[in-house]
């Protein structure tokens, strides 16, 4: 039998982080709520002030934490276990884009994987008043020129449509796509995607969502979404 690699051990302080992260969404915490101080918290988990450092540093990195100092200070809450989530893989998202480890074709491809189902999800779950939000997000979108307050609504018509779908690690992993993606996609097609279309396209995904129509909502947003695809395929063919 072949010699099976041992499992990598893990530190204390990773053991304190996941226990801190744990009592976080046993408490119901919430962004802004206090953990306590210190000191406070090396008590409760029952650790040395080095090693409780070095788990907040962890956490903090996750964007879960913030420290605050003087008066009243210590350590708060800084987003929910999902926020976090979606922060931290928007930061990695940004990361391979900016080292050319992935490209915009790709993250248009995974988009496809995720916001297409989401939209079925949504149509399916979406009350008269989300429908309502998306059509105000619509009319607000319908009335401005394209530019970066269009480029704001897209952004939002997309993420409201992700948090309608019901499904919170989903759309911790939709993070990203507002965060990394939409600013150079948006500056890619700008010269050459007609707004008209866009606006159009958004209409239709919205009006199956009003309708509670899954299958017609997950084939306007692959539409949409393999507009914007073949908009970036043809910008850099006529690129110099």
């Amino acid at each position: 039998m072949e010699a099976r690699e041992p499992a990598l051990r893990r530190s204390a302080s990773e053991d304190v982080a996941d226990a801190i992260r744990e009592f976080m969404l046993s408490s119901g915490l919430a962004p802004g709520d206090r953990l306590g101080r210190e000191e406070d918290l090396a008590h409760r988990f029952g650790v040395s002030r080095p090693t409780l450092r070095e788990a907040l540093r962890l956490l903090s990195s996750a964007h879960l934490i913030r420290a605050s100092k003087g008066p009243g200070g210590g350590i708060f809450v800084a987003a929910t276990t999902e926020q976090g989530l979606g922060m931290s893989v928007a930061d990695m998202v940004a990361s391979m884009l900016s080292a050319d480890s992935i490209d915009i074709d790709e993250l248009i491809e995974t988009r496809l994987l995720l916001e297409v189902p989401l939209a079925g999800l949504a149509a399916q779950r979406a009350t008269e008043a989300d429908v309502a939000v998306l059509r105000d997000i619509l009319a607000e979108a319908g009335d401005v020129a394209q530019g970066a307050t269009f480029r704001g609504m897209d952004t939002r018509l997309h993420s409201t449509i992700a948090a309608i779908a019901g499904n919170r690690l989903a759309l911790a992993f939709t993070e990203w796509i507002g965060a990394v993606l939409q600013p150079p996609l948006h500056e890619i097609v700008e010269p050459a995607v007609v707004d008209s279309v866009v606006v159009e396209q958004h209409g239709d995904i919205v009006r199956a969502i009003g309708r509670g129509d899954p299958t017609a909502a997950e084939r306007a947003m692959r539409e949409h979404l393999v507009y914007l695809k073949d908009v970036v395929g043809a910008v850099r063919r006529e690129a110099p």
